[in-house]
Formats: C-alpha cells, structure tokens, sequence
C-alpha cells in the first residue's frame, strides 16, 4: 500500500499537479482521500522525503521540493515507467547518458583494470557467445560493464551504473529484440576487452562507444516514432 501512495503523490508532483512549494494536505486528509490507512501515507511520505520530492517538518506542514532539483538517479526506475506505461523522455535521456558514460568508463578502467580485466571480461564474453538466447544475452552484457565498472574504480560512476541498471532490467523481455545487435556482437566486445587489457584508454573509449552506438541510435529512433504516434 505505502508504494501506491507513493506512486500516487509521485505522479502528482512530476505531472505538476503538486508544485514545488505546496503544502500536502495532512496525513489524514490523504488517507481519507486515498482510501488508505494512515501508516500507510506516513511510510510513503517517508519514503518521498528520502528521496527529496518532499519537505517534512515535524509540526510543521509537508511541502513539495522541485524533483529536478533535488532528486536522486535513485528516483529513475519510478519515472521511467508509469502506470505500467514506459516514459518515453526518461528512456532517451537513459540512453543518452548511457552513450556518454560507456566511453568514459571504458577509458578509466582501461587505465585501471589492465590484463587481469582483460581475462575476466574474456570468461564473460565466452558466456556470452556460448547462448542464442537474447535475454542471456544481456544479463552477459550486463556483467561484462559491471566488471568494467568495477575496474574503472569510480563510485561517482557505479553508483549511476545501478541506478541505470536498477531502471533497466524491468525492461530486458521487452528490449530483447532491440537490443539484439548489441549484445550479439561477441567481436565488438572482443575489441574493446582487448583494448582494456592493453591499458589504452583512447582506443578502449573509441571501442567502448563502437559497442554502445548502434543499438542506442535504433532504441533512440524508436522512440522518436513512439513519442510522434498519435
């Protein structure tokens, strides 16, 4: 119950309807108008206020905040899909800072990582090559970053990378088919642990965004149609 009503007053203040400044109405005047115990909204407006969506002071009244402001990449998986509809603005800004970020990351664990990577990253490619199905596919790709991540030795940059990941396995069935020829380029891959291994950053940034470009052009031009669909 506490994630409907959070999910409710989320939907309130990124669709405008609660602007940043405006008081909530009391926790019992939500749970009369929500039809929800009050626990239930004091746990949600919790939870809300852990996020920075909300202001709460104790006797004092519970304020929205301005989420572009304030919020957190933690918020990302809730503003990606919505009323079980996705997003389509929040998946393109994902795929956009997923392009800009692959590269960098590749380059500072090309830096960091060296040969020992490199065999790491080999054992998950042969995994990856090993299976035709596009939704092991990747879960491999998946582990083939995280190791990159890992090696690039960034919080700033893991944490982003869970907060990515976080918002996008949900979707893995559905963008199987998208995804298809990024995660089926066992060779692209190839190259770019190879660049790794190699400690050359320039090369594995160029190799990195090699892998990351084609299936992030195509997910961005369908979304363009979706967005322009009546």
């Amino acid at each position: 119950m506490p994630d409907e009503v959070f999910d409710q007053v989320l939907s309130g203040v990124v669709d405008g309807e609660l602007a940043p400044g405006e008081a909530l109405p009391s926790e019992r005047r939500l749970a009369e108008v929500l039809g929800v115990s009050r626990p239930a909204v004091r746990e949600a407006l919790q939870r809300m206020a852990q996020t920075r969506l909300l202001d709460v002071r104790h006797g004092g009244a519970t304020t929205v905040r301005d989420f572009r402001r304030h919020a957190g990449l933690d918020l990302l998986p809730r503003l990606l899909v919505r009323g079980g509809t996705l997003v389509p603005d929040v998946a393109r800004s994902i795929l956009e800072a997923r392009l800009a970020v692959g590269p960098a990351v590749a380059a500072l664990a090309a830096e960091r990582g060296g040969p020992t990577l490199a065999a790491a990253l080999t054992e998950t490619l042969d995994a990856l090559a090993a299976t035709d199905d596009d939704v092991e596919r990747q879960l491999h790709a998946l582990a083939f970053w995280d190791q990159v991540v890992d090696a690039a030795d960034s919080m700033v940059f893991r944490l982003m990378f869970n907060s990515l990941r976080a918002a996008y396995e949900p979707a893995l069935d559905a963008l199987a088919p998208l995804m298809a020829a990024e995660v089926g380029q066992v060779d692209a891959y190839r190259l770019l642990t190879s660049a790794l291994g190699s400690g050359d950053p320039e090369t594995a940034r160029a190799a990195a965004d090699r892998v990351l470009r084609p299936a992030t052009t195509q997910l961005l031009s369908a979304l363009e149609r979706l967005e322009e669909a009546p």
